[in-house]
């Protein structure tokens, strides 16, 4: 290419770049461009966290139980029974996390 074809091409991509600046400070324009996935709200974020976070604490819990269980050479209807009868004599609350005590 010659300096003049590509001054000519310069000129016809500083051409269509103002173009495209107009249309774009243009309330009325009809220019759609495309501008990625709509932002999701803090709110919606923090939850989709929380949701993350509390499956995380779920696996974990499930691991160390399991690593306990096999520990101590416990079968799933065992633990079954000692729930049930812990909340049969309500010596755990239902609705409350048992308090957990460190040696």
């Amino acid at each position: 290419m010659d300096e003049r074809d590509k001054l000519r091409k310069f000129r016809e991509l500083d051409d269509a770049f103002a173009q495209a600046l107009r249309q774009l400070e243009d309330p009325n324009s009809g220019f759609d461009i495309p501008t990625g996935p709509p932002v999701r709200s803090l709110a919606a974020l923090e939850k989709d966290d929380a949701v993350e976070q509390q499956q995380v604490r779920d696996r974990l819990f499930e691991q160390q139980l399991k690593a306990l269980m096999s520990e101590y050479d416990q079968s799933d209807q065992v633990l079954n029974e000692l729930i049930s009868t812990l909340l049969e004599y309500d010596l755990w609350p239902q609705d409350e996390a048992p308090a957990i005590s460190t040696p």
